[in-house]
């Protein structure tokens, strides 16, 4: 059997290259077609077999610019030569010629500055002194975008996602019907407990972790707050920093990004906010695995980062709409708030502090995300579908 993956862009490390990665390591023999290809922003993929066209010429900080050019070269892009395709998309890769091939697409969400996100992106497109011109175009180029990307959406034959959230939002955009398949997370390398192949019970979603053998480590005192993500508009980490000033509460933010100045200028010489840089996996679940909560305010269609933050047996404090309502169980593993808002979140806070959390019990609510499980249910899947 031919079979071929496709993805809108390689060019740097996040959740849905986790995602094209465990499909790679299910079919490493199968190509990747992609738009842009940048092995020094990401070097998962140096053993593949990765196929870029016309747009590789253009520099991958270009990447935003380029969205009708992508729709242009993936609408062209013939794959029907090939038995199976999975495409794993957020933006225009689905939209591929696939002929007689079976299709099957792995969408994150509908392509969020199309539609969803739309009214954010316009209020801040993100290119700082170029924003009353990107604003003036794309309100021009908006509509047959939409209607290309929406054409493109009946292409797959089948169509899978991330979450209850991204099921809706793809129901909602595209009138198609999706499966549910959590993308992989790295449970085991943020646990602090340990696995046994037996607790493994892949079919079945469940798992247990073994009781840390350390009841000191088990019992700790963990202190402050924490989020890890990149520090941009929507990912509302001004909540976060507002919310614990009020309560006089520590709080952590590990990464980086464009609002990261803006930040560190709001909370000026406070010490009660503490700035990390991006880290590796040990150091930062080191940090997950000794904080008392992880605070997660952004809607997103899932997050890679809270999922992270209970396998270290850390609680999630999230804003209760988008993927986190998939996995944050409110009173067993964290707590949900209402509205995106300073007092909607200390109210939660003050919620959170009343309750106790036993980390070994949050930490084995993450288990059903890890990645064996999530190749398990996508090769299950693509046999259900083939046969």
């Amino acid at each position: 059997m031919k079979v071929a993956i496709v993805c809108d862009w390689l060019t740097n490390v996040g959740g849905a290259e986790r995602v094209l990665k465990s499909i790679h390591d299910i079919f490493p023999k199968a190509p990747i077609y992609t738009s842009q290809y940048d092995e020094k922003g990401i070097d998962w993929f140096k053993d593949a077999d990765v196929r870029t066209g016309w747009l590789q010429k253009f520099s991958p900080k270009l990447r935003r610019f380029l969205a009708p050019l992508r729709q242009i070269y993936f609408n062209h892009l013939d794959l029907s030569s090939y038995d199976l395709i999975i495409s794993v998309t957020g933006a225009e890769a689905k939209s591929i010629k696939k002929g007689n091939a079976l299709h099957i697409c792995y969408c994150h969400v509908p392509t969020q500055y199309y539609w969803q996100l739309y009214d954010d992106y316009l209020a801040d497109p993100g290119f700082g002194a170029l924003n009353p011109a990107v604003r003036f175009f794309f309100k021009i180029l908006v509509k047959p975008l939409r209607r290309a990307d929406f054409n493109a959406a009946q292409r797959p034959d089948y169509f899978i996602t991330i979450s209850t959230y991204a099921a809706e939002q793809i129901r909602k955009y595209y009138k198609r019907e999706s499966t549910i398949i959590a993308p992989p997370v790295a449970v085991e390398k943020f646990s602090t407990g340990k696995f046994s192949t037996e607790d493994r019970e892949i079919n079945r979603t469940k798992s247990q972790v073994h009781e840390q053998n350390n009841q000191k480590t088990k019992m700790q005192k963990r202190q402050g707050y924490i989020s890890t993500s990149r520090q941009v508009v929507w990912k509302r980490l001004d909540l976060a920093v507002k919310a614990c000033k009020k309560l006089n509460e520590p709080l952590t933010l590990i990464g980086d990004g464009p609002e990261h100045k803006r930040l560190q200028k709001f909370v000026g010489n406070d010490p009660i906010v503490t700035f990390l840089p991006t880290m590796n996996q040990a150091s930062l679940k080191k940090y997950l695995s000794e904080a008392k909560g992880y605070i997660f305010p952004s809607l997103e269609p899932f997050g890679i980062a809270p999922v992270e933050a209970l396998a270290a047996g850390c609680p999630v404090i999230a804003y209760g709409k988008g993927g986190a309502v998939d996995y944050v169980i409110d009173g067993e593993n964290g707590v949900l708030f209402n509205s995106q808002s300073v007092n909607s979140l200390v109210a939660a806070l003050k919620k959170f502090k009343a309750k106790k959390f036993d980390p070994n019990k949050v930490a084995k609510t993450a288990l059903p995300f890890s990645e064996d499980i999530f190749k398990t249910k996508i090769k299950n899947f693509i046999h259900e579908k083939l046969n």
